[in-house]
Protein backbone atom coordinates (compact mmCIF):
# COMPACT_ATOMS: atom_id res chain seq x y z
CA UNK A 1 0.00 0.00 0.00
CA UNK A 2 1.26 3.45 -0.87
CA UNK A 3 1.34 5.87 2.19
CA UNK A 4 0.77 9.07 0.39
CA UNK A 5 2.55 12.38 2.69
CA UNK A 6 0.19 14.32 3.97
CA UNK A 7 -0.30 18.32 1.77
CA UNK A 8 0.67 20.43 5.16
CA UNK A 9 3.68 18.09 5.25
CA UNK A 10 5.24 19.06 1.85
CA UNK A 11 3.82 22.75 2.35
CA UNK A 12 6.08 22.49 5.57
CA UNK A 13 9.21 21.42 3.25
CA UNK A 14 8.65 23.64 0.93
CA UNK A 15 8.79 26.07 3.46
CA UNK A 16 12.15 25.23 4.60
CA UNK A 17 13.46 25.30 1.02
CA UNK A 18 12.17 29.22 1.15
CA UNK A 19 13.60 29.72 5.06
CA UNK A 20 17.15 28.46 3.99
CA UNK A 21 17.07 31.27 1.38
CA UNK A 22 15.56 34.12 2.93
CA UNK A 23 15.50 35.56 6.45
CA UNK A 24 14.25 39.28 7.61
CA UNK A 25 16.62 41.62 8.84
CA UNK A 26 15.95 44.91 10.73
CA UNK A 27 16.52 46.88 7.31
CA UNK A 28 14.44 44.55 4.99
CA UNK A 29 12.08 42.15 8.04
CA UNK A 30 10.34 39.14 6.45
CA UNK A 31 6.57 39.33 6.11
CA UNK A 32 5.06 35.96 6.67
CA UNK A 33 1.75 34.43 6.01
CA UNK A 34 0.08 31.48 7.79
CA UNK A 35 -3.42 30.42 6.39
CA UNK A 36 -5.85 28.18 8.35
CA UNK A 37 -9.07 26.98 6.90
CA UNK A 38 -10.81 29.19 9.03
CA UNK A 39 -8.78 31.85 8.95
CA UNK A 40 -5.32 34.03 7.79
CA UNK A 41 -2.74 35.51 9.74
CA UNK A 42 0.26 37.70 8.72
CA UNK A 43 3.48 39.21 10.66
CA UNK A 44 6.70 41.33 9.67
CA UNK A 45 9.57 39.49 11.56
CA UNK A 46 13.03 40.69 12.61
CA UNK A 47 14.43 37.56 11.83
CA UNK A 48 18.27 38.79 13.52
CA UNK A 49 16.69 39.79 16.39
CA UNK A 50 14.04 36.95 16.61
CA UNK A 51 11.16 39.24 16.87
CA UNK A 52 7.36 40.05 15.82
CA UNK A 53 7.48 43.61 14.62
CA UNK A 54 3.58 43.99 13.30
CA UNK A 55 1.28 41.32 13.40
CA UNK A 56 -2.39 41.22 11.42
CA UNK A 57 -5.11 38.36 11.25
CA UNK A 58 -8.55 37.61 10.57
CA UNK A 59 -9.33 37.35 14.14
CA UNK A 60 -8.55 40.71 15.16
CA UNK A 61 -11.42 42.77 17.43
CA UNK A 62 -10.23 45.95 14.57
CA UNK A 63 -11.33 44.11 11.56
CA UNK A 64 -15.33 42.64 12.61
CA UNK A 65 -15.23 39.72 10.20
CA UNK A 66 -17.84 37.29 9.73
CA UNK A 67 -15.76 35.03 7.43
CA UNK A 68 -11.95 34.98 8.04
CA UNK A 69 -11.25 32.44 5.13
CA UNK A 70 -12.33 34.09 1.82
CA UNK A 71 -10.59 36.60 -0.23
CA UNK A 72 -12.42 39.42 1.10
CA UNK A 73 -10.91 39.01 4.69
CA UNK A 74 -7.15 38.16 2.90
CA UNK A 75 -7.58 41.46 1.62
CA UNK A 76 -8.42 43.78 4.70
CA UNK A 77 -5.69 41.82 6.28
CA UNK A 78 -2.99 43.13 3.97
CA UNK A 79 -4.54 46.80 4.17
CA UNK A 80 -4.30 45.84 8.46
CA UNK A 81 -0.85 44.95 8.23
CA UNK A 82 0.38 47.44 5.66
CA UNK A 83 -1.28 50.34 8.07
CA UNK A 84 0.25 48.85 10.79
CA UNK A 85 3.77 48.70 9.09
CA UNK A 86 3.51 52.33 8.20
CA UNK A 87 3.28 53.15 11.64
CA UNK A 88 6.11 51.38 12.91
CA UNK A 89 7.90 53.37 10.17
CA UNK A 90 8.38 49.73 8.54
CA UNK A 91 8.72 50.57 4.47
CA UNK A 92 10.32 47.23 2.97
CA UNK A 93 9.86 44.02 3.70
CA UNK A 94 10.33 40.37 1.76
CA UNK A 95 7.56 38.47 1.35
CA UNK A 96 7.31 34.51 2.68
CA UNK A 97 4.41 33.12 1.23
CA UNK A 98 4.74 30.25 3.88
CA UNK A 99 4.94 26.98 1.08
CA UNK A 100 1.54 28.38 -0.12
CA UNK A 101 1.11 28.82 -3.55
CA UNK A 102 1.16 32.09 -4.50
CA UNK A 103 -2.59 32.23 -5.28
CA UNK A 104 -6.22 33.23 -4.26
CA UNK A 105 -5.55 34.34 -0.16
CA UNK A 106 -2.31 34.62 -0.36
CA UNK A 107 -1.97 36.63 -3.27
CA UNK A 108 -5.16 39.07 -2.30
CA UNK A 109 -2.97 39.80 1.17
CA UNK A 110 0.09 40.34 -0.81
CA UNK A 111 -1.50 42.72 -3.27
CA UNK A 112 -3.69 44.69 -0.70
CA UNK A 113 -0.24 45.16 1.47
CA UNK A 114 1.33 46.67 -2.29
CA UNK A 115 -1.44 49.03 -2.70
CA UNK A 116 -1.21 50.24 0.94
CA UNK A 117 2.58 51.30 1.16
CA UNK A 118 4.83 48.17 1.89
CA UNK A 119 7.20 47.26 -0.82
CA UNK A 120 8.27 43.78 -1.96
Amino acid sequence: MINKVARNEVRKSRHARVRAKISGTESTPRLNVFRSNSNIFAQIIDDVKGITLVSASSIDKDLKLSNGSNTEAATKVGELLAKRAKEAKIKKVIFDRGGYLYHGRVKALAEAARENGLEF
